[in-house]
């Protein structure tokens, strides 16, 4: 007879709320193999259309110095969408860097923040 166990989240070095629920994932920052390190970013998912990807973008202002103004910029990361945090589109996220993935993924999410 065989007991399941609930895998416990593992700590990733960063302060940030750790999901409630479990996931069988090998790419996922909590319950997986994948360490994070280098760059962070929050933004709002805007896709989530292909599986276990997430598209996130945010809004950033530039300044040009001939004209004196300001213009606005945006930039996007396809991201990994782990099923333990599952975010949907509109949900304010926090992103770190990891190894590639695939060839365009080389962020995780790890936290949900609205």
């Amino acid at each position: 007879m065989e007991i399941k166990t609930k895998k416990q989240a593992k700590t990733i070095g960063l302060v940030v709320t750790v999901p409630t629920a479990t996931c069988e994932d090998r790419h996922c920052a909590f319950h997986g193999g994948l360490k994070v390190r280098g760059r962070e970013f929050v933004g709002l998912v805007k896709k989530t259309g292909a599986q276990k990807t997430a598209v996130i973008g945010w809004d950033r202002l530039n300044y040009l110095e001939k004209f004196q103004r300001y213009e606005r910029r945006s930039s996007r990361l396809q991201v990994h969408n782990p099923s333990c945090i599952n975010a949907k589109v509109g949900d304010k996220v926090r992103v770190v860097e990891c190894r590639p993935i695939s060839k365009t993924k080389s962020f995780v999410i790890i936290e949900r923040l609205a």
